[in-house]
Parts: structure tokens; sequence; C-alpha cells
């Protein structure tokens, strides 16, 4: 046994002797040795040099360039990491600079590119195209054109450049005048541009070339950390649950990335991919259940397990201006964290549309931590589609999502949704069930509708497959949350808790919630409290900070509530298995949002532990 630890504490030394730090910059030359004093000039060279425990620090500047790092290290504590130097501003950009612009007419520009500027990919010959994607009945490039930085809106006809007209029903009306067209033949790409006033020629203009900022060409790199970087202006694709999913920057496939505190933006399709691997029977599910499964079992030989696949974090990254997701994955985020991202500006052209879209969505998030998020403007705030087991989502944000904050979809639990705001219209859209809601701020309407698709579960912990069920919704927990009124009914969508009134769903037990303002009751709750006030909940961006207004009632304070734990949530009905951590230890639900503990005797309802009487104002970002 001694001899095996001093080998074991021979090889660390070693590995720790020989792990090197490279560097980058743009005075480098890739023939360089990578050293501060002779950086190299791409990352990409230091991607195909660096080892295991390496560490590469990137230099102040703008790097035009997909990193496709060829492997990645060994384990968390050996792992390859690629970081942007403290304090400089490091740019991967997926763009190229396009000038000699020639006028058209009026504010209208034409550029002609040789095909062989493109190289073996080019994105304005690429259509964007998967399963469940639906283009609004035209075509989509993956391509894109940029002015001083801003996205301009691709138009399928050329008369649109020409004469465009503002979409009024849009996030960005003015912004939806600035336009563009292209065509090719076999020797040239054609781009007209409406530049509205603006001399391209005088300007900064850039066009997505490369699918991809940063992402592995090939599956199992594994370890590696991405920190400090602005990664932009990526040419990706339509990212299904059934296909390879490339992001502006994704794992591909791998275990163990740790992406943190970057700028993440202007991907034609999905910012962070935390995806599937691809196959020969990429997009062949013919938008069905059935054929989902089947990509399950295909996942299965292709080694998805917790040995293989995810335990990845994503950590304090803003995201934004992405127009399919902000962060997805499709069996690839298994035991993740996902945790403190800025999430926001998702969707907001909205000319093409699909069911894989919002700013956080997980195909089977088994064992995931979804911790601390600010969702913002996504269309649809968080979605968790398919094997939400064992998944915990707790202290996050969602506000200003026109489709719905949360949409949980075909799961059968158990899950746990717990100190979250969830503040738009609609606040829950449910069509799963095995879940346990605690301690949440609803201030929109729950929608409910049962399942006829088999959908599967799981082994505890695991990926390993149980069985697979029609989802029947019910068997929820709704305990000491707030639940807010004067949201309109409609389309079978309820203001609190009324929608489950149907008995043919599992049995939904409820205790301890609070119904403000016409909010409704679960019918034959023991312990609740039902006010005809309006706490005026009012959201506001002051100062790069969110701050949440509203009115509270010191008679919340005096429902009779309970501290909630592991053994109080019971089991979900189709797995048979606990609410716990995803440690397997039971969960005891005794901090609010901002992480303050709540009293061990009667925790006060909703998000926040004993807030003040009357008016309250308080940032909650």
């Amino acid at each position: 046994m001694k001899r095996l630890q001093f080998l074991l504490i021979t090889l660390l030394i070693s590995s720790t002797l020989s792990a090197k730090e490279y560097h980058v910059a743009k005075t480098g030359k890739d023939s360089n040795l990578g050293t501060a004093e002779k950086p190299f000039l791409s990352i990409q060279a230091t991607a195909d040099v660096a080892q295991p425990g390496d560490v590469i620090t990137v230099h102040e500047g703008i790097y035009r360039e997909w990193v496709k790092p060829p492997r990645g290290g060994n384990s968390h504590a050996e792992r390859i990491v690629f970081q942007a130097a403290e304090g400089e501003k490091v740019e991967i950009k997926g763009s190229e600079i396009i000038t000699g612009w020639e006028k058209l007419t009026g504010t209208v520009w034409r550029v002609s590119i040789p095909n062989s500027f493109f190289g073996e990919y080019n994105p304005y010959k690429d259509l964007i195209h998967g399963d469940w994607f639906n283009p609004l009945g035209r075509i989509h490039h993956t391509g894109e054109v940029y002015l001083n930085g801003k996205s301009l809106w691709e138009m399928a006809l050329l008369e649109d450049v020409l004469h465009p007209k503002p979409k009024t029903d849009r996030f960005d009306p003015e912004g939806s005048t600035y336009t563009w067209f292209c065509e090719s033949n076999d020797e040239n790409t054609f781009i007209y541009a409406n530049f509205q006033g603006a001399n391209p020629n005088n300007e900064l203009v850039e066009i997505n070339v490369r699918k991809s900022c940063f992402y592995p060409e090939k599956t199992g790199v594994n370890f590696i950390t991405v920190s400090g970087f602005r990664m932009s202006q990526a040419a990706t694709q339509w990212a299904p649950p059934t296909a390879e999913q490339i992001g502006l920057i994704g794992t591909n496939w791998s275990k163990g990335w740790i992406i943190e505190n970057n700028s993440i933006s202007d991907s034609k399709c999905s910012g962070i991919t935390l995806g599937k691997h691809g196959d020969e029977f990429d997009n062949t599910s013919e938008n069905s259940a059935e054929g989902y499964v089947e990509t399950i079992h295909r996942a299965i030989k292709k080694g998805w397990s917790k040995e293989n696949i995810g335990s990845h974090i994503v950590r304090n990254n803003t995201i934004f201006n992405c127009e399919q997701t902000g962060i997805c994955g499709s069996l690839g985020a298994i035991f993740s964290t996902i945790e403190n991202n800025n999430i926001y500006n998702i969707w907001t052209k909205r000319q093409f549309t699909g069911a894989e879209m919002g700013g956080i969505k997980i195909h089977a998030s088994i064992d995931m931590l979804i911790k601390n998020n600010r969702l913002a403007n996504c269309g649809r705030g968080l979605w968790l589609d398919w094997m939400a087991q064992g998944t915990r989502v707790t202290g996050n944000l969602l506000y200003n999502n026109t489709t719905d904050d949360l949409f949980m979809e075909v799961n059968h639990g158990p899950f746990i949704i717990e100190n979250n705001l969830f503040l738009s219209e609609l606040s829950l859209r449910d069509w799963s069930e095995g879940g346990a809601y605690v301690h949440n701020l609803f201030a929109g309407n729950i929608e409910v509708r049962p399942q006829s698709r088999l959908t599967p579960y799981h082994l505890p912990h695991s990926t390993e497959l149980a069985g697979l069920k029609e989802t029947r919704c019910g068997d929820n927990r709704f305990f000491n949350n707030i639940f807010v009124g004067g949201v309109p009914e409609n389309q079978g969508r309820f203001s609190g808790l009324n929608g489950y009134a149907n008995t043919e769903f599992f049995p939904v037990f409820a205790n301890g919630n609070v119904y403000l303002n016409g909010a409704q009751p679960f019918p034959g709750e023991g312990i609740f409290l039902e006010l005809e006030a309006n706490p005026k909940i009012n959201v506001l961006n002051e100062a790069g900070k969110v701050t949440l207004r509203f009115d509270f009632d010191k008679k919340i304070n005096n429902l009779k509530t309970s501290t909630i734990t592991t053994k109080m949530l019971g089991k979900a009905i189709v797995p048979n298995l606990p609410f716990e951590n995803r440690d397997g230890k039971p969960v005891k639900i005794d901090s609010d949002y901002f992480g303050t503990k709540r009293k061990t005797g009667n925790p006060t309802a909703g998000a926040f532990e004993n807030p003040g009487k009357g008016e309250n104002r308080m940032v909650v970002w």
C-alpha cells in the first residue's frame, strides 16, 4: 500500500512539473515556442500542442478562428485550460471583415465574394434545417451580416432589402429595416445589404464564415476549461435533439468541461451546446417521440453514462442575441451544473421557430443543478424536455418571456423547483408529473396538459432506462409558494392551482400556499391563505441591476408552514423514487432565494424569507 501511495504521489508531482503555460498574442507567430517572450499567433496552434495539465493564456486582440481542440485533459485536476489574460479584452470571432461594397441603389449596397474565400464551408449556401425546425415558409442561411457589431435581418427576397418594412411586432422594429439577401453561383456569392444610410466601406462590416468559435470536431475531448473570452458571430446550424448540436461554443459529447466568465453572443442558432453526438441517423426522427426514443438507445450504445458524458459546469457567462437557444443540450448535459448565467435577448427576430428553443433548453436533465440564472426576453425561459429526473432548479429569475417562464415537458420526476421568481404571464407550462414546487413566486398563470407520448424514466442517479410511460400529469407537490392572479385565464391556463382539479390526473398535494389578487387555491388544500391584495409586482432594470418591487402583506407571516424535506415530499409515482439531492442525500429546503437561512418553524411562503411589510424593493440580479 505504501509503495502504491508513493507511486501515485510521484506521478502527480511529475505531471505538475511537466505542465506548461503557453501564450498567444497578436504579435506572435505560429512557428514560435509559445512562451511569453515568443507567443503563438493563433489559439489553434496552441491547442494542437497542449497536453493535459497545460494552461493556454491568450492576450488582447481579436482572433478570427474556429478553435478545434484535438485533445482534452485526464481529469478535473488535470485539465487543459484556455483562458483570457487577466484584465485584457480577448475576442474569438467566427466572422471576417468584408470590404469592397458597391452602391446598388439608395441605401442598398452589394458585394461579390469568390466562393474560394469560404473554403469548404459557405454559410450563404448552407440552409438552416433539422428535426423540429420550422422555417415559417421561407429559407434561412446560417450566415449573417453585421454593421458595427449589430446583426442585420436576412430577407428571403431581394425586394425586401430594396424596400424593407419595419416589423412593428418584434423586439427591435427600427433594426428590422437593416436587411440583407444573398445569392450564389458556381464561382461567387453575392450579398445585398440595406445599411440605412451608412457607408459600409467606412464602417465595420462583418459576415459569419465559421460554423463555431470553439468546438472539437471529434467526441470524447474531455476536461477542458474555457474562461474569460468574448465569443461571437458564428454560422451555427439548427441544433435538434436528434442530431449533433454545434454551438458557438460546445462540448461535442464529452465530459467535464468548465465554461465560465465568457461573453457569448450573435450565434445564428445556439450559444452554448452541451449536446448530442452526430451519426448517420441525424435528423431522421420524423419529429416523433418514437424517433427520439431510438435516439436514446443509440446514445446508450455510444457510451451515454455518467462515466463518459456530461458533468459540465457552465457558470458566470453572459449570453445574448442568439436566435435558437442560449444554452442547449440533448443527452449530453447529464449531471451538469448551470449557474449564475445572464441569458437574455434570445429569439428576438423570430424569423424562424421550432420545438427546441429557449434561454436554456435541455433534454435529459438527469441530476442537473440549474441555479441562480437570469432568463429574460428569451421567448421561452427554461425548457426541461424529457427525463428531468433528480433535477433541481433553484434561485432563478425569469421575466419578460412571452411564451412561458418554465416548460416541463413529459417528465416523470422526481424533480425539485424551488425558490424561483416566475414573473411572466405564463409562469409554468406543466406537461409533466412528479415535481416538487416549493417556495416559488408565480406571478403568472399555469397550464396543465397530459400527454399520450411514451417517454422514459431511469434507475436512480443513472442513465439506465427503467421504463416508458405516458404522462397523466399531477403527482406534484406545491408547498409554501405564492401565486398571484390578474393575468386573464384562457386556453386551459389558470391562475393558482385550480387547473389541477381534474380527477383524472395523478393526485396533487398542496399545503402552505398563499393566493393573491384572485389566484385560486387547490381544491381541498389544508393550510393556505387567500387574500384579495394585489402585490403590484414590477421588475425594474436600473444601473445594470434588476430590482423587484412588490407589496408584502404582513398576514402572510401568520400562515402556518413547515420546512420541506425529502421525508415530507415522499416519492414520485412512476419511477418510485424519493426527492433527494443528486448525491443521494436527503433534501432540506431551509434557505431562500438569496441563500438566507429560513426559520426552522413557520418559514415564510414564497421565495423571500421574512421580507419587510408594505412596499419592498429588492435587487434580485
